[in-house]
């Protein structure tokens, strides 16, 4: 019973101050906006992501879609990740202290951060320290339904996002070099994978349909954004995300190295070296490996508690489980948006030592990447709001956005019930040519503004450059909103050219 009270405290914990780390100056951020936006357009598969999302969004839909629920089901995901994480100790043997001070390392960890997006991250982190568990289960136990959990966790996680593909690269060289690699010979394994391929197999025929676009986007993401990453910043990056704890990592994979009880789990030791192997080559980005570690910090914790047994160690126990929340302290002050961004801009020194200011351009700016594309929204969808009530037949009009986060943020928190729309990843698909166009909200970016009135204006009687965002601080700062009224063309027909020619770019089949 004391045991139960104290990881029901633990989770609580976890959600009250989950939804204290995010100022209210700050909107939502752009990714989740495209994320709540599938929620409309349900399908099994997404240009960005995989359809899990997308289901989730449509709970929250209905729901009331408000920002609690948005920032409920991360922070869930979260606290489910401390319960695997518990229940692993509890597997390994672990006492009170291991149980409180393994679950203490991961509650005060990058996850508060991961855990405040609505994003795939959160899901993905708590499948992998899921699936590592139920490994544990099953050398524990040897029973087959381990497998099969295992392979319903994998499928689940592949329809969340790909990156748990990274655990199973890193997983089967590691179960190939140990004993236990007699479960390969274990026709119940092969009825797991079995299973698996079936629930995953809608969205293979989706990526099949629509001419495996996943593939498209990740040789876009290598391009664009992976060609920026520092492997170095990304070692140095493993060790921030737990910053102060990262230590226990270590003292669990040296246990699982040397210590006689750790022996039958030592594919894991194989596993973590392989997996951050393939991360490194490959320059993923650097939160994509956060799915290894809850699990290191089970091992850690347990080995670390066999070395306090004697009256005068146990002293150290106190001392910590204090560790973690004080470690935390600096971490809670400088990586989240729970500063002001003027205050933020007026001490770059404390976020640039620490690598926050670089985005994925590889340039350091005002604000961290993921704090400034937290601003602006709410001004741009009020000022759309305002220029489509005041336009003659608003029914007939277009709004047509340069980025899936404006025509994200306009979906959202418009209250005119507006639908935007963009050439931009998932939109390209979502356009609706069922009614006839007449005029063009046109939204783009800063340094398109004289250019986009020298090409469109032309096409309609009145041309307007009506408003931009004016939030310095927002990645989006200067964006300009543009009305073109009473067109002299036939904005469906040029527009679904449009539409066409990025499909076909894309690769996808044009509809």
């Amino acid at each position: 019973m004391k045991k139960h009270l104290i990881l029901v405290g633990l989770i609580l914990l976890k959600f009250i101050i989950q939804y204290q780390l995010i100022s209210p100056i700050y909107d939502l951020h752009r990714d989740e906006f495209l994320h709540l936006d599938q929620a409309n357009h349900l399908a099994w598969g997404y240009l960005s992501v995989p359809p899990l999302t997308s289901w989730l969004s449509f709970l929250i839909k209905i729901l009331g879609n408000s920002v609690f629920w948005i920032k409920f089901f991360p922070a869930l995901f979260g606290a489910l990740t401390i319960l695997v994480v518990w229940k692993t100790i509890e597997e390994l043997k672990g006492g009170l202290f291991a149980l409180i001070f393994g679950t203490s390392c991961v509650i005060f960890s990058v996850l508060f951060r991961l855990n405040t997006l609505y994003q795939p991250n959160s899901f993905d982190v708590l499948s992998w320290t899921l699936i590592y568990y139920f490994i544990i289960k099953y050398l524990n136990s040897g029973h087959h339904k381990w497998l099969y959990f295992i392979a319903v966790t994998f499928a689940l996680a592949f329809l969340n996002k790909y990156n748990i593909a990274f655990l199973i690269l890193g997983l089967i060289p590691a179960i190939i070099a140990v004993p236990e690699r007699k479960v390969l010979f274990n026709n119940k394994l092969y009825y797991s994978i079995l299973i698996a391929f079936l629930i995953i197999l809608p969205n293979l025929i989706w990526q099949y349909m629509n001419n495996f676009p996943a593939l498209y986007h990740f040789k876009e993401l290598a391009e664009t954004q992976l060609v920026n990453v520092n492997r170095w910043s990304f070692i140095r990056s493993q060790f921030l995300f737990f910053f102060g704890t990262f230590p226990v990592i270590g003292f669990g994979l040296y246990a699982l190295l040397c210590y006689p009880a750790f022996r039958k789990y030592r594919l894991f030791l194989l596993s973590f070296f392989i997996t951050i192997g393939v991360f490194l080559f490959l320059k993923a980005k650097d939160y994509y490996a956060i799915g290894i570690y809850p699990i290191y910090f089970a091992f850690g914790s347990v080995y670390i508690s066999t070395l306090l047994e004697n009256k005068a160690e146990r002293i150290l126990k106190p001392l910590l489980i204090a560790l973690p929340p004080i470690f935390f302290i600096p971490v809670y002050l400088l990586t989240f948006p729970n500063k002001s961004p003027q205050y933020i801009a007026n001490h770059p020194e404390k976020y640039r030592k620490i690598g926050m200011l670089s985005w994925e351009d590889g340039k350091d700016h005002q604000l961290p990447q993921d704090f400034a594309d937290m601003l602006g929204w709410r001004e741009l969808a009020q000022k759309v709001d305002d220029i489509y009530g005041k336009i003659p037949d608003p029914q007939n009009t277009l709004i047509l956005c340069d980025n899936y986060g404006q025509a994200g943020a306009i979906n959202y928190y418009s209250k005119l019930g507006i639908r935007a729309v963009t050439f931009n990843a998932d939109y390209i698909n979502w356009f609706d040519f069922s009614h006839e166009f007449r005029n063009l909200i046109r939204i783009k970016n800063s340094w398109e503004n004289q250019s986009e009135m020298n090409e469109t204006a032309p096409y309609f009687v009145q041309s307007i450059r009506s408003d931009s965002i004016t939030n310095k601080y927002a990645r989006e700062y200067g964006t300009v909103i543009f009305t073109f009224i009473n067109a002299k063309i036939n904005i469906n027909k040029r527009v679904k050219n449009e539409v066409e020619q990025e499909q076909r770019q894309h690769m996808l089949p044009v509809k």
